[in-house]
């Protein structure tokens, strides 16, 4: 498995090994030791599955407060998304601050996003599946949301804010003033 700490602390992206031959490939896409010895050792208790049936589709910014929070381990099984995590922490040193990376079926990569990180995508193919494990289960009483293109944040998304399909509580997310004591930095 290949490791990759992005810019923001406690965010990483990891590509599983694929074994391939004539009849397609194998790979262990979820492994606790590899994923411990990797920086994530949490314990996952929920997967959920998406389809998005359009390229433009976003989903996010989404969170869930304490003590529901939601670390998330994200994978794209069919298509191609830019997920993106905002550092909702507040005193962290990269509060406000956001990385985004391409995960695809191509690419085989996954995100590590832990509890205090609001997460969003963006749909870059059609019938684009993703995947993720959650460390929490889902508490619609502890679920909030950001407004996807808020300019306090100012993500660079790969898609016009005219051409983005949202959902209704998306499309009602409040600025990133709303996060501000969400999360502690710790």
């Amino acid at each position: 498995m290949k490791v990759e700490a992005l810019s923001l602390p406690g965010i990483v992206k990891v590509t599983p090994a694929r074994f391939g031959d004539n009849r397609g490939f194998f790979s262990e896409t979820y492994n606790q030791k590899s994923m411990a010895e990797a920086g994530i050792p949490e314990t996952f208790v929920q997967d959920n599955q998406s389809l998005s049936r359009q390229k433009g589709v976003v989903r996010g910014l989404h969170c869930q407060l304490a003590p529901h929070g939601q670390g998330k381990l994200v994978r794209v099984t069919r298509g191609a998304i830019w997920d993106v995590a905002v550092d909702a922490r507040t005193g962290s040193p990269t509060y406000g601050q956001w990385v985004g990376v391409e995960l695809s079926a191509e690419n085989w990569s996954q995100l590590w996003l832990p509890v205090g990180f609001l997460h969003g995508f963006v749909t870059l193919e059609e019938n684009t599946e993703v995947q993720y494990k959650c460390t929490g289960f889902y508490d619609k009483a502890s679920e909030r949301s950001v407004r996807w293109d808020c300019s306090q944040i100012g993500i660079d998304w790969p898609v016009a804010p005219g051409e983005a399909v949202l959902s209704e509580k998306d499309l009602e997310a409040p600025s990133f003033d709303a996060a501000k004591g969400w999360f502690e930095y710790k």
